[in-house]
């Protein structure tokens, strides 16, 4: 028992002094976190670097596409408005422009529009996201681009263009400016479709609605009327719906380009204008509605509000 306890004594002593292996050893483990925060941080860079790149690369293909937008421009015949031009014309749609224009108003050759709001990215439910947006828009020969930034969550930005640019229609959406999602572009449908919203949005430059401008108003009945216009291939009609004081309520299109699961289908689609203010000499809406008018009832995709605008005018 003394030898044994002698032993026992001892190897109480060694344990007592000596640590215990709960994994790996200290130094080891230190280098292994080492690693891991590297491996992080550089990871962090990288992305840093991809978000940066793939900023850099939208706003690049926003450039060009604003340069393409303005080499199609055309010179513009009349240069101020006239309240001779609206004999003939229905009711309503004198009203309208005795209500939003005044006689020598400059033609609209430009405007440059920033909004901000929210965008329902589902197809069927309520998704309802916040954007912000800058718009370039040339009335002659007619054409736009928007350029708009989804937050889907934060950090998370999904970039559009949304564009009619001499003849051509352009629906290109990406993840962070990298990563495609959606590129629709050069077929009849889109171009279509992306000719129809510069004429439903003529609102924000209504001297682009005049006859003087390619127009043609039939007459409906005491509060709305038919506008017809083309560009180019493009021809295109939508009712024009006013209110009480002669604004534009609402603008309608029975048939524009809806996509549902890939497919793109013919649906009743509609603008709906408010708010009405001044600018530059012209009574504009200062915030809308888009919607796709369904057999159960409008749904609505785009909200918004112009934050800042400006105007080019013919001299």
């Amino acid at each position: 028992m003394g030898i044994r306890s002698k032993y026992l004594n001892t190897f109480r002593r060694k344990m007592s002094t000596t640590p215990i292996d709960k994994g790996l050893p200290a130094e080891k483990e230190g280098k292994m976190w080492k690693i891991i925060i590297f491996v992080g941080l550089g990871l962090t860079v990288i992305i840093a670097i991809a978000l940066v790149f793939g900023a850099c690369l939208w706003q690049s293909a926003t450039k060009e596409m604003r340069r393409n937008l303005d080499a199609a421009r055309l010179a513009i015949g009349v240069k101020k408005y006239s309240s001779t031009e609206l004999i003939g014309l229905p009711e309503p749609v004198q009203k309208y422009f005795r209500t939003v224009l005044k006689d020598g108003q400059p033609m609209v050759l430009a405007v440059s529009i920033e909004h901000s709001g929210t965008f329902n990215m589902s197809e069927t439910g309520e998704q309802w996201k916040p954007f912000t947006s800058t718009q370039r828009v040339i009335t002659k020969r007619p054409g736009f681009d928007w350029e708009g930034r989804i937050e889907m969550v934060p950090g998370l930005t999904v970039r559009v263009h949304d564009a009619y640019i001499a003849g051509r229609g352009i629906l290109h959406a990406s993840l962070f400016g990298l990563v495609s999602l959606v590129d629709m572009r050069n077929t009849p449908e889109i171009a279509q479709g992306e000719l129809m919203r510069f004429f439903a949005e003529a609102a924000w430059y209504p001297t682009a609605l005049l006859p003087s401008q390619g127009v043609d108003w039939k007459a409906v009945d005491d509060t709305s009327a038919r506008a017809t216009f083309k560009d180019g291939e493009n021809t295109l009609m939508l009712l024009f719906r006013f209110n009480e004081k002669g604004l534009i309520e609402s603008v309608r299109a029975e048939a524009r380009g809806r996509t549902v699961e890939g497919k793109v289908l013919p649906t009743p689609w509609e603008g709906r204008w408010e708010s009405y203010e001044t600018r530059n000499g012209m009574l504009i809406p200062a915030s809308g509605e888009v919607a796709w008018v369904l057999p159960e009832g409008p749904k609505p995709y785009w909200r918004g509000r112009i934050t800042r605008l400006s105007y080019e005018f013919a001299q």
